[in-house]
């Protein structure tokens, strides 16, 4: 039996997440709705593993991941399982960097995740004896953008100077006058960009793509 501390702010979500570990043979010591409320709990309770939402009140960002980690700051070795609505890698870095093998256990979930029950429980259990568990698709997500990241170190930095450019929604004439360069020379640079993102042109609009693959990089 684990002793847990529950914050998640949607009421009938938390209370079925409460009466799933309930009924999973655990103890709920403290469900609560936001950010300030899981620290106290935590401090209060001493429990054996954490369960979060990462967007809590008042302002529905981070409030949740931020919590945790502050309080494994305090409280290294903490067992933490994070929910997430959706695949948020940015999250999931924040969550896994800095991490050691001696931190504690850490689970990253979407919360799609909690509906098959026995992979939920499974997971909160290893979480709890210091395992790290993630989502698949966020392990996909985080490899698609390990590789996109990996192609784009490929561009020269005029070539990334124009794509950042494309990102902003110019097209190769305006382009060619913020850089000083002529048209043509824009057109070439971004056939080498299409060709080194290996952007096949059967694959749709490719300078989409690859504003797509610019953006996700930011992001990361």
């Amino acid at each position: 039996m684990l002793r847990v501390v529950l914050a998640e702010d949607a009421v009938l979500l938390r209370a079925g997440l409460a009466e799933l570990l309930t009924s999973g043979g655990h103890e709920v010591i403290a469900a609560v709705g936001d950010a300030d409320a899981l620290v106290r709990a935590v401090d209060e309770g001493g429990p054996d593993v954490v369960v979060t939402d990462v967007r809590m009140p008042p302002d529905f960002k981070d409030e949740g991941l931020r919590a945790v980690l502050a309080l494994r700051e305090r409280q290294p070795g903490l067992p933490v399982v994070v929910l997430s609505q959706y695949v948020a890698t940015v999250y999931a870095t924040q969550l896994l960097s800095g991490s050691r093998e001696d931190s504690g256990g850490l689970g990253y979930l979407l919360k799609d995740r909690v509906g098959e029950v026995s992979e939920f429980l499974d997971a909160l259990s290893r979480v709890a004896a210091g395992e790290t568990v993630i989502d698949p698709e966020v392990v996909r997500m985080l490899l698609v953008q390990q590789a996109e990241a990996q192609t784009l170190r490929r561009l020269t930095a005029r070539e990334r100077e124009v794509l950042g450019l494309m990102a902003e929604g110019l097209n190769n004439q305006t382009i060619a006058r913020r850089l000083c360069v002529t048209e043509s020379s824009v057109v070439k640079h971004a056939g080498n960009i299409f060709m080194k993102l290996d952007l096949d042109p059967a694959e749709g609009n490719r300078r989409v793509l690859a504003v797509l693959a610019h953006l996700r990089d930011g992001l990361a």
